[in-house]
């Protein structure tokens, strides 16, 4: 599917009847030419897709049959577009002209379904945004930026290999305190991800000064912004060097204020928000040992589904706690149950070399149903069956991972079905 939309900028003069701004707004179009604007990822239909099969929106969301979002989606004129986005409480300076048209028919019209998903969403995510927006003295009109980001979906990950509900690469996200590694991933942390990006919003508005330029540059990165200032002659007003930015920062700025006008103004266009229904209390316990979510959930009474969605940022199901001290998230009753289970919650010593175990290869020739042992003056020796892995094999034989690997001098934990292998 080609997620570009091609919108022919029309040198047309502003009707008399605009507001003097709408006239200035349109003479600025005006000097640009006919160009490519490229859709930000976070308006195309898979993160939108996404979205609906997060954990949260599945359990957590609903439509209301006594309130749908009907097909019916009103006409107004521009000087009533102009009017309502000059209403909305912002510091940011949101103009109407006819590219932010364009996006504003994009999020009433076809889009109008997912929007009516995140705006229920966005009770799950706005107050982090707020706050973490509020700490570093950034507009709270910028808690729209993620909806362009990832359409509010925390495990988002952009063609250009951006993560998370704010969309950071690595170097920018290591840069802004965002830990990033084979087992953990903060850009995936809404919180933390959050307080990152209000931070580095903040930075951006100390060298520009201008929180248009500030939006463009989170999409484009600050080099970007200024090298279009200097193709413009020194000009900093974002529709001036609209011309020289690249494609999809062209139509992130439009974008961002569209999503400000349809996120409050989306009652005038007969869409109706789905329901939330605010999950239960969570907290959160520091774990300083190795452990693994499908311990917790046996032991907890939590689904490993929820642990992964309460805690995006590990990328795999294990919690290195010997490596750092680790945050979980969980509801109170599976914290209670955690402390009860003391020791034996955590992964035995001789298993924290292996974080993730490989599937096994399976080498047809050999494949074998059972798994028979026998007994030599070397020891006992197993075949491998499918299925099995080393922990399983050591849980079987009532010995360890570790001397496993020792008798049969195994680096890894590749095993493939067939193999004998010696268990003592």
């Amino acid at each position: 599917m080609n997620y570009k939309i091609y919108i022919t900028l029309l040198l047309l003069l502003a009707p008399c009847c605009l507001l003097p701004i709408l006239a200035q707004e349109d003479n600025i179009m005006d000097d640009i030419q006919d160009f490519t604007l490229e859709l930000p990822e976070g308006m195309q239909m898979e993160e939108i897709d996404s979205l609906l099969s997060d954990w949260q929106t599945r359990n957590f969301l609903s439509f209301d049959e006594a309130c749908e979002t009907t097909g019916l989606n009103p006409d107004f004129d521009a000087k009533t577009y102009a009017h309502r986005l000059s209403r909305l409480p912002n510091v940011v300076n949101m103009p109407y002209n006819n590219v932010v048209q364009k996006f504003i028919d994009l999020y009433s019209g076809r889009l109008r379904n997912s929007v009516a998903v995140m705006l229920g969403a966005s009770n799950f995510y706005n107050p982090i945004f707020e706050e973490a927006l509020e700490s570093y003295q950034v507009p709270l009109e910028l808690k729209y930026l993620p909806i362009i980001e990832s359409a509010l979906n925390p495990t988002a990950v952009s063609r250009a290999g951006a993560v998370g509900l704010w969309q950071f690469m690595i170097t920018t996200g290591k840069q802004y305190g965002l830990e990033v590694t084979s087992l953990i991933d903060e850009r995936r942390d809404p919180i933390k991800a959050s307080y990152a990006a209000a931070h580095y919003l903040h930075d951006l508005y100390s060298i520009f000064g201008d929180w248009t330029l500030v939006i463009a540059g989170y999409n484009c990165g600050p080099n970007n912004i200024t090298k279009a200032i200097k193709r413009a002659g020194g000009a900093t007003d974002y529709w001036t060097i609209y011309p020289y930015l690249p494609a999809e920062t062209r139509g992130y700025v439009p974008a961002f204020i569209a999503a400000n006008y349809i996120m409050n103004y989306y009652c005038d266009h007969n869409i109706c928000p789905v329901n939330t229904k605010l999950p239960m209390g969570t907290d959160t316990i520091q774990v300083n040992r190795n452990v693994r979510m499908e311990r917790i959930s046996e032991l907890c009474g939590i689904t490993n589904e929820e642990l992964r969605a309460l805690n995006p940022q590990y990328r795999t199901t294990l919690i290195p706690g010997d490596a750092q001290t680790c945050t979980l998230r969980m509801p109170t009753a599976a914290i209670n149950a955690f402390i009860e289970a003391g020791d034996s919650i955590y992964v035995p010593l001789e298993e924290i070399q292996i974080p993730v175990e490989i599937p096994i290869v399976e080498q047809p020739k050999k494949k074998t149903r059972n798994t028979r042992s026998t007994r030599s003056r070397r020891g006992t020796t197993v075949k491998v069956r499918n299925g099995d892995t080393l922990s399983s094999i050591a849980a079987r034989n009532h010995t360890t991972v570790a001397r496993i690997k020792s008798l049969n001098g195994i680096k890894g934990s590749n095993i493939y079905a067939g193999q004998k292998i010696r268990v003592n």
